[in-house]
């Protein structure tokens, strides 16, 4: 708890109080963890269960209603540390608590791995105060695009022969009155050159209940050479393209009427020709997607790199500038290192 308050303090907290429960007055403690917005919980396990004054300290937060914080947790034991799992279904009743994803896990005497992970729990809990500092703010980190309220969707369109399909993730409303949508699609899939050449386009709505293989289906293959309805039942709007008729909670018809060239992308500018609701299903949203959806990559044993958006493993030395993911076409900006 030390190594780590000094961590805290190097990376810009801007107070950092610590309490030894089994010495300090149990007031004042539960007092600053009303005060303090960050909570850090350090416990030994004791008899398959935690040290008794953690004990009592956390049942006083859950008497008191502790609620809209971030706690964080360190534990030991000497060789099947319990106090982790303890501490956090303790505070289970609490609402709206945001757990750090860093856990360190001790057993008895600190070593090497601990440190990284203290290391990495401090500026996991730094992170905001660092970027609101103008000397340690990282003001190039593009992952901030990844917090824009994305969701996902599935247009379909045709190009006279075949039904085609792909996920697009750039969707906005521009315009109420009349009714606009702005739909960007990357020039490098088949559906680009469909819409352009037809003008008509299906928005199929994802919902959470979506499974990964229609982001297989309709993402990680080409509709020039995949026919990605074979053997579907088909429904069709009054454009006469197909609208799914599983995993949506909304279908859009929409006419192109103004196209936008964005250089490695195109958007198209579309009125809403007709409207359906499918169900009250919850939104696939990107964020979903990737925390509930999305399979972990294999990246076991592989040395290179893995794409952020669908897990593609680029294995080198160095990835080319200009490499572009053959499944979600995404660039190597979209790529991180194998770690």
């Amino acid at each position: 708890m030390e190594l780590l308050a000094d961590k805290l303090r190097q990376g810009g907290c801007p107070q950092v109080v610590v309490h030894d429960l089994a010495r300090t007055d149990m007031s004042l403690a539960v007092s600053d963890a009303f005060r303090y917005g960050k909570l850090v919980l350090a416990t030994t396990t004791y008899n398959a269960d935690i040290y008794p004054f953690m004990r009592e300290f956390i049942d006083h937060l859950t008497e008191r209603n502790f609620q809209n914080r971030t706690v964080a947790f360190m534990e030991n034991g000497s060789w099947a540390p319990m106090a982790y799992k303890v501490m956090k279904e303790k505070l289970s009743s609490c609402k709206n608590l945001t757990f750090a994803d860093t856990v360190v896990h001790l057993k008895s005497a600190m070593n090497a791995a601990n440190r990284d992970e203290i290391a990495a729990l401090a500026e996991e809990l730094c992170q905001n105060y660092q970027a609101l500092s103008s000397e340690t703010a990282n003001k190039n980190d593009m992952t901030a695009l990844f917090k824009i309220g994305y969701g996902l969707y599935v247009v379909t369109s045709s190009d006279g022969k075949k039904d085609n399909g792909l996920i697009v993730n750039t969707v906005a409303q521009v315009t109420s009155q009349p009714n606009r949508i702005a739909v960007t699609i990357n020039k490098m899939n088949y559906s680009h050159h469909v819409i352009e050449q037809t003008g008509i386009m299906n928005l199929n709505i994802l919902s959470e209940e979506a499974p990964f293989s229609v982001f297989e289906n309709f993402g990680f293959q080409s509709g020039r050479t995949a026919d990605k309805f074979a053997g579907e039942e088909l429904t069709r709007t009054d454009n006469g393209l197909v609208m799914l008729r599983k995993y949506v909670n909304a279908v859009m018809s929409l006419k192109v009427i103004q196209y936008i060239d964005l250089g490695t992308h195109g958007m198209f500018i579309c009125d809403v020709t007709e409207a359906r609701v499918i169900s009250n299903a919850p939104s696939m949203t990107y964020a979903f997607y990737h925390a509930h959806v999305k399979p972990q990559p294999q990246t076991e044993g592989k040395k290179g790199f893995v794409c952020k958006i669908c897990g593609y493993v680029y294995e080198g030395e160095t990835l080319p500038d200009d490499f572009v993911c053959p499944l979600c076409k995404h660039g190597a900006a979209d790529f991180e290192p194998i770690q």
